[in-house]
């Protein structure tokens, strides 16, 4: 016999079943029905934050420098490993691992909680 969880969440359209701290936290919640009728839900695909027109108001900068990982600057400015996601989003990149992988890079911090937007500009 199978046992089944029911979350809380369950029976209210649209509730978010992440965290505030998670990225997925605003994404869309969708539905899918199986063909028995099952409904199967999902976060629909998250777009990344507008970049703002002055990312200096919004961000500090910093410099990488040699072993660093995106959840340790997560750590250091955050308080949080998890939240490494923000500054992927500050310096909107494919894979995480880029913000860190060339020592002397310059990348957006944004600021503690501020909304998790800023930009790479050319520095």
């Amino acid at each position: 016999m199978t046992e089944s969880y029911e979350s809380p969440l369950d029976g209210a359209p649209g509730s978010h079943p992440y965290p505030r701290t998670s990225r997925y936290h605003d994404a869309e919640i969708g539905v899918h029905r199986m063909p028995d009728g099952t409904e199967v839900r999902y976060a629909k695909r998250r777009l990344l934050p507008p970049l703002p027109a002055d990312p200096d108001e919004d961000t500090v900068v910093h410099t990488v420098s040699s072993g660093e990982r995106p959840d340790q600057l997560a750590q250091r400015y955050f308080g949080d490993p998890s939240q490494w996601w923000r500054i992927a989003d500050a310096n909107p990149v494919l894979d995480p691992r880029e913000l860190t992988a060339e020592p002397g890079r310059k990348i957006d911090i944004p600021l503690p909680g501020g909304y998790p937007h800023g930009g790479a500009h050319g520095r």
